[in-house]
């Protein structure tokens, strides 16, 4: 019986090895086709897309038009310095991501475990960019057969070629290697607030001869599904020094406590900000309602915890959610473990219950933890949600190009307008023809309904008179 047990592990023992060592051949075929190259430059043109922020739940991210890019990787320092150009595109495109005029220039860095971006001769710390700044260097095709060496990758016969496969920390990379030993994909999963374990898929196509370095001249990368860049690489160099010492700001810099800070708008009324977005807390009977969900799980949880520090003893039984892009539906799921029921547009609950089947293994919240079933209200018309003398009217937008579901939050006895996007405050955090637009139609909206509105509370910025907003949409 030892010796039956020991054959039988020798036998499970074989595959393994045998797999490990085919991915090793393999590897180092596509290497020597590719080239061994110690760091890369490449660029060219192309389009950045703006991952949650589609015009509808089942529409593709919006694009802005990349009019020039440069990405140059040090493999040995793991390092990485990508600098792009931007604008949006003519006629003015339907979706969310903030509007901004003429171009928007990027620089985004990252050396090891610290990511920043430069502006000018400011370095900005990005704490929370530097783990998907760090991946994205060993999804390129260099950089793929680099990583999987160095983690003892396995291989397999699969569509398209050879399935190379290795983990790196919590996340499982996968590539193909065609019969060419060209790596044509990579594939991933990384954490999101809306998405749960979201696919990342990288495809590489129409590889050409530069300075004796193979590279791919097409460049498509997924995330949930649809594109969030491509680039029609025009020009690429190998070994090209980057000297990419890391600023004192980015090497200190710790990630900002979640903070939440209330202001009283009225009888049972407060907006709750300290961060990029606002909630604004409602007080019923016996009841609350918040209005808004941003971020993710720790922006909720933080502002639920400051709802009860507000009103003791009722529960949170509504959120009101805006519209679907994922900076404002981040911390829908947090209400939902909380057991709150969610007021949306109809066209999104479809959308929510479908993607929030999604595992959440690498990042579990609340509601992966302790799974229940959402419950939703959802209008496509005017929507009044009263209770003794509580009451609030919320109103789908018409004419909007920011988000085909948006609706904005009407608070009568108060006189107070919530809303998101259309309008912030101050003003200047958001120009161009297409915010101009927004603040058009918002005040369209507002007239065309008749209501008697004397501040705004935006999602983003602080309270704000409606005569600004007057005078915004008029000059």
């Amino acid at each position: 019986m030892r010796r039956l047990t020991g054959l039988f592990a020798m036998a499970l023992a074989v595959p393994i090895s045998l797999a490990a060592q085919d991915a090793k051949t393999v590897l180092e075929a596509a290497s020597m086709v590719i080239g061994d190259v110690k760091s890369i430059q490449y660029s060219g043109t192309g389009h950045l897309y703006a991952l949650g922020q589609a015009f509808s739940p089942t529409s593709a991210w919006p694009q802005n038009n990349i009019t020039s890019y440069t990405r140059t990787i040090d493999y040995s320092s793991r390092a990485s310095r990508e600098e792009l150009t931007q604008v949006e595109p003519t006629p003015p495109r339907r979706g969310g991501a903030a509007p901004f005029a003429g171009e928007q220039k990027q620089t985004s860095l990252v050396s090891g475990q610290y990511a920043w971006n430069q502006a000018g001769n400011n370095a900005q710390p990005a704490v929370a960019a530097a783990e998907e700044r760090q991946l994205q260097i060993w999804l390129t095709p260099h950089g793929f057969l680099k990583a999987a060496i160095e983690n003892n990758a396995t291989a397999k016969k699969g569509s398209g070629g050879t399935i190379v496969s290795f983990t790196t920390g919590k996340l499982k990379v996968n590539g193909t290697i065609d019969n060419e030993n060209m790596v044509t994909r990579t594939e991933t999963w990384i954490a999101n607030p809306v998405l749960g374990d979201m696919p990342v898929e990288t495809t590489y196509s129409g590889y050409k001869d530069f300075s004796g370095m193979k590279f791919p001249t097409m460049i498509v990368q997924k995330k949930g599904g649809y594109p969030v860049f491509d680039l029609a690489v025009t020009g690429a160099q190998p070994n090209v020094s980057l000297n990419l010492p890391v600023p004192e700001a980015a090497r200190t810099a710790t990630p900002p406590p979640v903070n939440v800070t209330s202001e009283k708008i009225g009888d049972g009324v407060w907006l709750l900000a300290g961060g990029t977005h606002n909630s604004v807390l409602v007080e019923y009977p016996t009841y609350l309602v918040v209005i808004e969900a941003p971020g993710d799980e720790a922006r909720s949880i933080a502002v639920i915890a400051q709802a009860k520090t507000l009103v003791p003893n009722k529960p949170i039984k509504y959120l009101i959610n805006t519209h679907h892009h994922f900076d404002h539906s981040g911390g829908l799921r947090t209400y939902v473990a909380e057991g709150a029921t969610i007021i949306t547009h109809e066209t999104n609950k479809a959308y929510y219950e479908r993607v929030w089947k999604a595992p959440y293994t690498l990042a579990p919240d609340r509601l992966a933890q302790n799974p229940k079933k959402a419950t939703f209200v959802t209008l496509k018309g005017k929507y009044t949600l009263a209770d003794g003398a509580r009451s609030l009217d919320i109103y789908p937008m018409q004419g909007d190009t920011h988000n085909a579901g948006l609706m904005m939050v009407y608070l009568p006895k108060e006189k107070v307008l919530v809303e998101a996007d259309s309008f912030s405050w101050p003003t200047g955090t958001r120009a161009g023809p297409r915010y101009h637009g927004n603040n058009v139609n918002l005040y369209r909206n507002i007239q065309q309904l008749k209501l008697d509105v004397n501040m705004i509370a935006p999602i983003h910025g602080t309270m704000v008179s409606y005569s600004e907003l007057q005078k915004a949409a008029t000059s």
